[in-house]
């Protein structure tokens, strides 16, 4: 009876470990960096880059149905960016963009496009809420 109980949890340990360790390998795989253009331009796997538009570069390739644009990183270097999805409608007025995919023959082909916008909950005067008068109902 013993030999049987020290067998299961034996068996049960074993499988949680493997749980773990699968659920470990799926979320490490599932990771993408972010990276410099220099960084992108050298990985094998998919990594995100950040820069803004340089305005003028964007363009469609009806052919492919890819939308091509150019960012500019904060130390100057550029990248050309090939995305294939729907282009989000603010994407000319973002500050940042974020381009998620894999750097191959001289454009990042990108399989996602995230913006940084400005805030439209940044502060819009002096007035603290605590400063508004309260409701007299």
């Amino acid at each position: 009876m013993k030999s049987r109980r020290t067998l299961w949890t034996v068996l049960g340990l074993v499988a949680i470990v493997a749980f773990l360790a699968f659920g470990a390998g799926a979320f490490r795989s599932n990771l993408t960096p972010y990276v410099t253009f220099a960084e992108a331009r050298n990985a094998r796997g998919a990594v995100q880059v950040t820069g803004k538009l340089i305005p003028g570069s964007d363009s469609f390739e009806a052919g492919s149905s890819r939308f091509l644009f150019t960012l500019r990183e904060d130390g100057g270097d550029t990248m050309r960016v090939a995305y294939s999805g729907a282009v989000p409608g603010n994407l000319k007025d973002a500050d940042m963009i974020v381009a998620i995919g894999r750097y191959e023959g001289g454009l990042l082909h990108a399989e996602g496009l995230l913006t940084k916008c400005p805030s439209k909950y940044e502060q819009q005067g002096s007035q603290h809420p605590g400063d508004v008068p309260k409701s007299t109902r």
